[in-house]
């Protein structure tokens, strides 16, 4: 029998057993970023979503939702525009106001990531009952919406 390490989750409570049971859907869903081309670091990618999420945006904003400072922001947008994912231009109302954007290599790779993210998860989830993906499904969306509710929307399009 194999030993066990830290809490089992009969010992956690619902927050404990719902972390414990989300590492699993946080596995798939990382192991797609190792599979698809440019490799992209977790806060690279994050900064991707969000400047998708709420293009254009301008650096102040991005910082703002990647809870980073502004020369750090701007040195990952830097090595994200130098992989050619993302630029840098111009804002069409103020001209002294830099947006940033995803190019088309930066879209491309998203829905490449998108598409080997829901491969991974169609495989999983045909190992379980259809009783089970609904209640998944069920539980996930009324997470994201608390999740919307509680004024956490960066968290959710990340």
């Amino acid at each position: 029998m194999a030993a066990r390490h830290g809490p089992g989750p009969e010992d956690l409570d619902d927050a404990g057993q719902t972390e414990l049971a989300a590492r699993a859907l946080g596995l798939v869903l990382t192991r797609a970023n190792t599979a698809v081309y440019p490799k992209v670091p977790a806060m690279q990618l994050r900064a991707l979503h969000f400047v998708e999420g709420l293009e254009p945006v301008n650096l102040t904003r991005l910082t703002e939702e990647l809870g980073t400072i502004p020369s750090s922001t701007s040195r990952l947008c830097d090595r994200l525009q130098a992989a050619g994912l993302l630029d840098r231009r111009p804002a069409l109302a103020d001209r002294r106001e830099v947006e940033i954007v995803l190019t088309g290599d930066g879209r491309r790779f998203l829905e490449r990531l998108r598409a080997a993210r829901r491969a991974d998860l169609a495989e999983v989830l045909a190992g379980m009952s259809g009783a089970g993906r609904a209640a998944l499904l069920l539980g996930l969306q009324e997470f994201a919406a608390a999740v919307d509710g509680a004024g956490s929307a960066s968290v959710a399009s990340a």
